[in-house]
């Protein structure tokens, strides 16, 4: 049986961890530009989705379709793809090809048309490679501990964070020169996220070889954990010279309803520390957020340009995504003041980001089908 992976670029990091996966099983993803028989499987976001959905539904082929607009909307994508592996893939996906293969019924963690039973089992990350002939970035750790309300991460990976061991981490760092890694929180590495643990960080960064990249994307960090222990760990072991981290808004209102457990004070605290050592603070906002006031944009908007005096700052507008709290909410309208401002500071080249399309940043992300 051959199987196919539809070519979407958002979706190259889930293409390496699947494709290693599977052959591990005796199966070949082989790169398609279009649905290709005897199998097709595609990895979606919710904007890519909206590309593909026809010529799914049009496939002459078995179809197989996973990520992160899948797995919140598993109902809808069964109408017009055979098979939506729903969560994490890499054990149900050579599953799902194995019992195609052989006739059988689709196996839990799969959603049809017929029906949906979930899946019985976590990944653990030692027990699949990041990536094999395909490379990847290397991921570290998986899940989130924290609930931010537009975060699809907790809902698809879970709020217990499952660490990969440094001894398998530095077997795949070993075949770059450049290190990157996928983490929702790279200074959360070997801890339960909230109490960090960092001499675990700086155990891994002392067993690698290699320039090291650690706090950049696609592998930030939370404005809280940043520390001067945590920055002379990034001085000492790495080659970045920035740190990116998200303060989503400069309301301290807004914050507590997004349930992002972190303060405006600790993303001015974190600015500074960056500031004071030398290193560029790359900061997350996101504006047009569905309760913010315009009191709260303004905020948003002084907490902008602190950043930009001294890092830079990426904007975001809001827009919402199934599986989340948020997801059937409305953004609101940026005040003209804040387009202005925004516009003049992007022509600075003190900004960057998305916020007149917000469907652009969705193809800097990554997903596991």
């Amino acid at each position: 049986m051959k199987v196919h992976w539809r070519h979407i670029s958002s979706a190259n990091n889930s293409f390496a961890v699947l494709a290693a996966a599977c052959e591990a099983h005796g199966y070949n993803l082989e790169v398609a530009e279009e649905p290709r028989p005897d199998v097709t499987c595609y990895s979606l976001n919710s904007i890519s989705e909206r590309s593909y959905r026809d010529e799914i539904a049009e496939a002459d082929c078995i179809t197989i379709v996973g990520g992160p607009h899948a797995s919140a909307c598993y109902r809808e994508v069964a109408q017009y793809a055979d098979y939506v592996v729903v969560g994490e893939g890499e054990y149900t996906l050579p599953s799902l090809l194995a019992a195609i293969e052989e006739g059988r019924d689709s196996p839990p963690g799969v959603a049809t048309a017929r029906g949906y039973t979930p899946a019985r089992h976590t990944v653990l990350l030692d027990g699949y490679p990041p990536f094999s002939e395909v490379k990847g970035f290397i991921e570290i750790t998986r899940g989130c501990p924290f609930g931010c309300g537009y975060c699809q991460t907790p809902r698809l990976f879970g709020r217990c964070m499952r660490h990969r061991s440094i001894d398998e981490i530095c077997r795949y760092a070993a075949r770059f020169r450049d290190i990157r890694f996928v983490t929702p929180n790279a200074f959360a590495y070997g801890s339960d996220g909230i109490h960090l643990r960092l001499d675990r960080v700086e155990r891994l960064l002392r067993s690698l070889n290699g320039r090291v990249y650690f706090g950049t994307f696609p592998g930030e960090v939370r404005p809280e954990c940043i520390s001067q222990q945590s920055v002379g760990l990034i001085l000492d072991h790495c080659a970045n010279t920035r740190l990116h981290f998200g303060a989503q808004s400069g309301s301290d209102r807004v914050l507590r309803l997004l349930h992002r457990g972190h303060t405006v004070e600790d993303v001015v605290r974190a600015v500074e520390l960056c500031r004071e050592n030398g290193l560029v603070p790359v900061v997350d906002f996101i504006l047009g957020l569905p309760f913010e006031s315009d009191d709260d944009q303004r905020a948003t908007l002084d907490l902008v340009k602190m950043v930009a005096r001294t890092g830079k700052a990426h904007i975001h507008y809001f827009m919402p995504l199934p599986g989340t709290p948020l997801r059937n909410s409305r953004p609101r309208s940026l005040l003209p003041e804040t387009e202005k401002i925004l516009g003049k500071l992007a022509l600075g080249g003190k900004i960057t980001g998305s916020w007149m399309d917000h469907e652009l940043r969705f193809f800097r992300r990554t997903s596991h089908l």
